[in-house]
């Protein structure tokens, strides 16, 4: 006899199970040549130029030789053996000067000119190879880009590296208000982290297409008439995990479309937002190889305590100042909480929960 709910959960596997499972058999996709942008992760190691080829200069004012200028004051100031150039911010120190100084440094006359301050060799100059010397790493293979990583790759002249830029293909399940909502922040989240956001019609189509590097659907993993997402999985493609021992988010499925992993997320907001946060972030990283960093954390006091269930991984959002963290909500996350939070505390399956006053770290808020 059929179950009446086919999608029936039998366990809830572990967040770190899950993890495990993730950095076990999610596979690196293939590079490629991309232009520079944030967010995105290199295949290889960003090798900088030399800049400048030669000396140039930091500020306007006068180009000169400070051996001129030795003993130089506003009381004794110092000829100058040779006529100082003009020049401007950026432009190449001419031959036989070391030093630029600013226009009211030197006074020029008929009669010639003079130095009304003493200079050193190097002022107002931007020596060979000061901005980068030739052969240096300056971002290495796995790194994700950040802004300033771009401007200054931009002014180096790099507008090209080979990337790994997985693309998601986002599917939401039925036309819904919350799984729309989901859809947006997830959509925006996975371009921010430098992949190639694809849309999809149906989680038929996208499982067949093959036209991805990953599946994201949203909806459909419970055990409602409706609910047919992991149905679906099953039928054409392999399911590895069906419920996650993660609050909330207890309904999410993850497996696989021949090669390419597919994560289920529930309807709800909150969860879906939890389980992406908690597994389909790693899901991409591992897709674009991002190498291992110091997670940006805070440690701070909690204001009030957390209650948690043994065997359930709580995502809690947290509203924070500057030294502690209020918790907002846990289980059920409602919306107004979502909107107050700053971060999220992960309370481990195997805690209680945690008092007032406890030590806990705070993750980013999306």
């Amino acid at each position: 006899m059929a179950s009446a709910h086919p999608q029936a959960i039998a366990r809830l596997m572990p967040l770190n199970e899950a993890l495990a499972l993730v950095e076990a058999q999610v596979k690196a996709i293939v590079p490629a040549k991309a232009p520079i942008m944030p967010g995105r992760v290199l295949a290889e190691n960003v090798i900088a130029p030399a800049r400048p080829a030669a000396a140039i200069a930091l500020r306007d004012g006068w180009a000169i030789a400070a051996d001129d200028t030795l003993g130089a004051g506003s009381y004794s100031p110092a000829s100058l053996g040779r006529a100082p150039a003009r020049i401007e911010v950026g432009q190449p120190l001419p031959e036989m000067t070391d030093s630029v100084v600013p226009l009211e440094a030197v006074q020029v006359a008929a009669s010639g000119a003079q130095a009304l301050a003493a200079a050193f060799h190097g002022d107002g100059v931007l020596e060979a190879g000061g901005d980068s010397q030739a052969g240096t790493p300056l971002r290495r293979t796995g790194e994700r880009l950040r802004l300033t990583d771009v401007a200054a790759l931009t002014a180096l002249g790099l507008s090209l590296a080979q990337m790994r830029m997985p693309r998601v293909r986002l599917v939401s399940v039925r036309d819904d208000p919350l799984i729309a909502a989901a859809a947006q922040l997830i959509g925006a989240d996975v371009d921010r982290r430098g992949g190639l956001l694809r849309e999809s019609g149906s989680l038929d189509n996208a499982l067949n297409a093959g036209d991805a590097d990953a599946i994201v659907a949203i909806g459909g993993t419970g055990t409602g008439r409706n609910d047919a997402s992991v149905t679906a999985l099953k039928r054409d493609g392999r399911l590895v995990m069906h419920g996650l021992a993660l609050s909330p988010g207890e309904t999410a499925a993850f497996g696989f479309a021949g090669e390419r992993p597919v994560l289920l997320l529930p309807g709800r907001l909150d969860a879906a937002l939890a389980v992406w946060l908690t597994l389909g972030r790693p899901m991409v990283d591992r897709l674009a190889a991002v190498r291992p960093s110091v997670d940006l954390v805070d440690t701070v006091r909690l204001e009030r305590k957390i209650a948690s269930t043994i065997g359930l991984t709580e995502f809690v959002p947290v509203t924070r100042s500057s030294r502690s963290a209020e918790p907002l909500a846990s289980r059920y996350l409602p919306l107004s909480a979502l909107a107050r939070a700053d971060g999220y505390v992960l309370v481990p399956a195997e805690s209680e929960g945690y008092s007032a006053g406890s030590a806990v770290r705070v993750w980013p808020w999306p």
